[in-house]
């Protein structure tokens, strides 16, 4: 890709100044609005990442950056050492919104995740009375829930595991959409297993769509031998598959759910682990906590973000759009395409080589035309754009697309 002076001066601080733990895109972008970014010299792309779906609500939505704005003049951070006026009305609002007992407040989604760990080993103890430290929870084959030591224990992809041993026992893999490997390791284990995590939807592994029913059948799987199913909903919740949750499309109500990202409309780190009283009560005072969890900022914005997924009928726009977006990309004719998957306005387009150019040049020269995306596993580009996106601007984005393709052949 070409790129500015201006653009390589901040890239070259990076490279300099920060870890490399990260390979972006050479575009150094500077604002947002809706679903549009723009970069350091005032040229405009389609956003169609949406900080791995955590820009929902579209880039600076007015009221959400309203809401923070009116906090921040009156107290920012509490600790939970002290109750504050904003923690107890979002816990509310929560419980009212998703329609669980309780929401232990956190900020990342990684945090999230651990929570939810020590939720079910915990619940585990003093519920299903586990003999101590022999407590075992399942994941699947493919998942990306995160980057602590624990969670990539529980990792397949060499990038987020190797070389970062010893790791943490009690975590058992098995392979994703695989109803049978969940029902043998239960039949070998239930009286030790505390919990099975998922992802209903497998984002980094390429937005891989399990079979309809897949996830049905593991819930009544954990309902037969008193294991927990929690859902990891960090990126497929929040209207980004076409309804609030992801789960919701199999009718099923996890014990527990995992959410980050679009919670606070990509404005605050926010993340929060909901639970029924069973469950959540299980952690006592001091066992458990974050100085920045639940912090009034965080309450205020997560609440605003929440109100604007029900006042702009997100859920309905990620619903139809995405069945556009698949519909449009299905009639392209490309020997890059190889196979095009997803729900709602999550989608992705599994890229095969042709004349030496590979995902990342599809992703390099639809930069040049006016769209951003990233590469997953090197052969796949996810397509998911702010929820706010019209029609039009969404069918606009698609011609991009299809002639960024059409470039390369």
């Amino acid at each position: 890709m070409k790129i500015s002076q201006k653009a390589a001066a901040y890239i070259s601080q990076e490279e300099k100044y920060g870890a490399h733990n990260y390979h972006p895109l050479e575009v150094v972008l500077s604002r947002g609005e809706g679903a549009f970014v723009w970069d350091v010299d005032g040229k405009r792309y389609f956003d169609f990442l949406s900080a791995y779906s955590a820009v929902n609500q579209g880039h600076c939505h007015p009221k959400i950056v309203g809401a923070l704005k009116d906090q921040a003049e009156k107290i920012c951070l509490t600790s939970r050492a002290f109750y504050n006026d904003c923690l107890g009305p979002y816990e509310e609002f929560i419980h009212n919104y998703f329609g669980y007992d309780k929401v232990l407040p956190m900020n990342s989604g990684a945090e999230a995740v651990e929570t939810a760990f020590k939720l079910a080993r915990r619940w585990g103890y003093v519920k299903k009375n586990i003999p101590e430290n022999q407590a075992v929870i399942v994941g699947c084959e493919g998942n990306f829930h995160g980057r602590t030591i624990s969670i990539v224990s529980l990792s397949t992809d060499p990038d987020s595991y190797a070389q970062y041993g010893p790791f943490t026992p009690g975590l058992v893999k098995i392979p994703y959409n695989d109803v049978k490997a969940l029902e043998q390791v239960l039949e070998q284990n239930s009286a030790n297993i505390a919990a099975f995590l998922v992802e209903p939807i497998q984002g980094e592994a390429g937005v891989f769509v399990p079979d309809a029913g897949y996830l049905k059948a593991c819930f009544d799987l954990c309902k037969k031998h008193n294991v927990l199913f929690i859902a990891d909903e960090v990126q497929t919740g929040i209207a980004r598959t076409g309804k609030m949750l992801c789960c919701d499309h199999e009718g099923i109500r996890p014990d527990v759910v995992i959410l980050g990202k679009a919670i606070s409309g990509g404005v605050l780190p926010v993340s929060a682990v909901l639970a029924d009283d069973e469950i959540m009560l299980t952690i006592k005072p001091g066992e458990h906590g974050s100085t920045f969890g639940g912090f009034p900022l965080a309450c205020r914005v997560a609440t605003a973000a929440l109100e604007v997924v029900t006042e702009e009928k997100l859920v309905e726009k990620a619903e139809s759009l995405g069945k556009i977006f698949r519909e449009e990309m299905g009639n392209v004719k490309s020997p890059f395409i190889e196979l095009i998957r997803g729900k709602g306005l999550l989608n992705a387009i599994v890229v095969k080589p042709h004349n030496g150019k590979e995902a990342w040049d599809v992703c390099e020269r639809m930069a040049e035309n006016g769209l951003i995306a990233k590469p997953t596993h090197k052969h796949i580009i996810r397509f998911a754009p702010p929820l706010v996106i019209t029609e039009e601007q969404l069918r606009e984005a698609i011609a991009i697309i299809v002639k960024s393709f059409k470039e390369l052949e």
